[in-house]
């Protein structure tokens, strides 16, 4: 999954990992940070980009999910994104024990950080 989420990071075109009703004007987007780490039977990701689109992050969780699985080879999830077609990838993850942590906006707004460190149980 780690391999994976690697080929995930950087500038891309995030068209396959986005939801058919997404309404962002561009897919393009800038991922920052794909970590995928475990304890026991839980795993995590942390995800930091600019922006994320519409199911974006319950996609690329699903396409690891299949990864980590043995249903793909890590490979697959560069195939996905050069593919940049929703139809090639599993299907949206659950959102059952996704969490958004936080945000970051731009200082220029003037908003206090929301990010928080959330702890996995048994970690």
């Amino acid at each position: 999954m780690r391999a994976g989420a690697a080929l995930l990071t950087g500038h891309h075109d995030y068209s396959s990992f986005r939801a058919a009703e997404c309404q962002a004007k561009s897919p393009m987007k800038t991922v920052h940070r794909l970590d995928v780490s475990a304890s026991g039977d839980l795993v995590r990701f942390d995800a930091s980009a600019d922006a994320f689109l519409h199911h974006m992050v319950r996609n690329v969780v699903g396409a690891l999910v299949a990864v980590g699985a043995g249903k793909a080879k890590p490979g697959w999830i560069g195939e996905l994104l050069a593919a940049r077609d929703r139809t090639k990838g599993p299907p949206t993850f659950a959102p059952d024990g996704l969490y958004l942590t936080g945000v970051d906006y731009d200082a220029s707004f003037g908003l206090p950080p929301t990010r928080r460190d959330l702890v996995l149980p048994g970690a």
